[in-house]
């Protein structure tokens, strides 16, 4: 009888130099797990946001960084396919990316059953060819035949998807639904069915509705949680994309570039600090911009050189006309803040005439 493989904990593979992020704070690297939520809580529209992200290499939510950019592969099961692509391109439109560029490959088959072997078969060789970063299957409810409550029913399921990860380096993220009345519950144990469900997640996420407000909770297997993270659908014409609720994300939403031209740090300052008015802190022109502080103090003290920037006694506001680099104001550059807490004051002068 042949022996099963085995290797000395010492000899195993050190992967500290591999990426522990597909998403960072919301998806570990081929990982697997559940992405639940009570019905019409936008659990398929944080999924397609995934989904664009990973292709495209834009942050998730427009927050959350994407540490490898590769092909998605997806299977919805209860939108059809025209709902699909719309969502898609609300979603890219608010990342500003065509969702003609991405590598995204839509499951078209009618029916998909992971406890039927020509179905598993099918799905495997499919993995195999695209070589996606994420698969997503949407919802679980629609993938199989088996009581989800009987566990011995479930977990064949399961292993099936965990060795697609395995074999495969892919991530598995299946929709699932929470309970119904199971609020006051923590939310993996409030999936429905069995809890080999919760059990079997590397990366979690769980959406819940109070009300008009969505929260989402994220759950890791070996990296810290994160707080709940409010979250809303926003609407840009007929266009829908998820984004986290903050005023002042919002605030940068609406003031940062909208073109690819305008994408540069430089016009991103000269932008936002034309639509200001009184004094604002380094930090929050960091968070309109969005950018690291380091990088805000740089292109300012860049501007300043250039003549497009002026440091006077109240700080540091836009010259009069931008492409005149001889003008001369007293002042002195800036230097990135020690801590990177930014709390450094501008000031746009009263008399100031925007370009």
């Amino acid at each position: 009888m042949s022996t099963l493989p085995i290797k000395r904990a010492c000899d195993l593979t050190d992967s500290s130099d591999e990426p522990e992020w597909l998403i960072e704070g919301l998806w570990a690297d081929q990982a697997v797990g559940i992405l639940g939520g009570e019905p019409k809580c936008c659990k398929s529209f944080l999924a397609l946001d995934m989904a664009v992200s990973v292709a495209s290499g834009s942050p998730c939510l427009r927050r959350f960084r994407v540490f490898r950019t590769a092909p998605v592969l997806l299977f919805p099961a209860e939108d059809s396919l025209p709902v699909v692509r719309k969502r898609l391109e609300g979603i890219c439109a608010a990342a500003h990316t065509r969702l003609d560029n991405l590598p995204i490959y839509v499951i078209t088959a009618p029916r998909l059953l992971l406890d039927l072997p020509q179905d598993r078969a099918q799905l495997r060789e499919t993995v195999a060819r695209i070589n996606p970063a994420l698969l997503i299957l949407d919802p679980f409810i629609r993938l199989h035949r088996s009581d989800e409550n009987a566990s011995k029913e479930v977990a064949p399921l399961l292993g099936f998807l965990r060795q697609l990860q395995r074999e495969l380096n892919v991530s598995v993220l299946l929709v699932h639904h929470l309970r119904k009345g199971s609020a006051a519950q923590r939310p993996g144990q409030a999936l429905r069915g069995s809890g080999d469900l919760h059990g079997w997640g590397d990366s979690n996420l769980y959406l819940r509705r109070s009300s008009t407000q969505l929260s989402l909770s994220v759950e890791h297997r070996a990296a810290p949680c994160r707080d709940n993270i409010l979250i809303e659908l926003c609407a840009s014409g007929s266009a829908l994309a998820l984004a986290v609720k903050n005023d002042q994300d919002r605030q940068a939403t609406t003031s940062a570039v909208t073109t690819p031209a305008q994408e540069d740090p430089f016009n991103r300052i000269i932008q936002a600090m034309t639509e200001l008015k009184g004094p604002v802190s380094v930090q929050q022109l960091r968070k309109l911009c969005r950018m690291r502080t380091a990088t805000l103090c740089e292109t300012l003290s860049t501007l300043k050189d250039k003549g497009s920037v002026i440091h006077g006694p109240n700080g540091y506001s836009l010259t009069r006309d931008q492409g005149h680099s001889s003008l001369s104001f007293p002042g002195t550059s800036i230097e990135p803040p020690g801590n990177g807490n930014g709390k450094r004051l501008l000031q746009l002068p009263t008399n100031f005439i925007a370009r």
